[in-house]
């Protein structure tokens, strides 16, 4: 997985002269029994690649443990608290400063981390956070899939399907008879395991490479955007 880690150089990054870099953050936590634990992080990886391919932008390594409380009832997951996912972002935010690159987008790949909104929202201009919810629903569009994003929490159609385009070594059998969907009305008071045995909220039977491939393109197009508002 060393492709997903930025390789350039600092002699690369001396020529590139970006005015932009792009923080992965991912999480580590259960993605039911098909799925990695570090799926987060690598849909966040892989998209930050994508973007930073398609775009003259710092291509950042990931952020790979973040808020992932809700997933404490199952084995492997692993957590910081929101205070700490702020004050690295935070941290990284000044050094980048320090270094001549003003400008920060936070690829998020964990809906859990809400923190990192408030973060974006104290940096007043000087930070985005990407994909948003209207970025992940025109992929979703895009792509066809079945199952609406509230449906598709977890491990479902829009997650297997990225990496079954981007890395079907990952995904394990399974899937094809995985699905669970049921509301979640007190996640953040309950967790997740009063709403799922087996971790998965959403149809990963949906799933293809194909819708997968859809995803990212789309995204990465809409990227664009973003650069558009931070004035890059």
């Amino acid at each position: 997985m060393t492709d997903l880690f930025p390789l350039a150089t600092t002699a690369d990054e001396q020529e590139r002269r970006a005015s932009v870099a792009v923080l992965p953050v991912g999480s580590f936590e259960q993605h039911g029994a098909h799925l990695p634990l570090a799926t987060d992080t690598v849909i966040a990886a892989t998209l930050a690649k994508a973007v930073a391919g398609a775009y003259p932008v710092l291509h950042l390594p990931p952020i790979t443990i973040s808020c992932s409380h809700e997933h404490a009832g199952w084995a492997g997951t692993v957590s910081i608290s929101a205070r700490t996912l702020h004050a690295v972002v935070t941290d990284v935010a000044a050094s980048l400063k320090a270094s001549g690159v003003d400008r920060l987008v936070l690829v998020n790949g964990h809906g859990g981390n809400y923190v990192l909104s408030n973060v974006v929202q104290e940096a007043a201009g000087a930070m985005a956070l990407f994909p948003g919810v209207a970025d992940w629903q025109a992929a979703h569009t895009a792509a066809g899939l079945r199952t609406s994003l509230d449906d598709d929490m977890h491990a479902g159609e829009l997650e297997t399907s990225i990496l079954l385009h981007a890395h079907p070594h990952l995904v394990r059998p399974g899937h094809e008879t995985a699905d669970h969907v049921t509301d979640r009305e007190h996640l953040l008071t309950l967790g997740l395991r009063a709403y799922t045995e087996s971790g998965v909220v959403g149809r990963p039977s949906l799933a293809s490479a194909a819708k997968g491939h859809v995803l990212l393109d789309t995204l990465v197009q809409r990227f664009a955007a973003v650069l558009e508002v931070l004035g890059a």
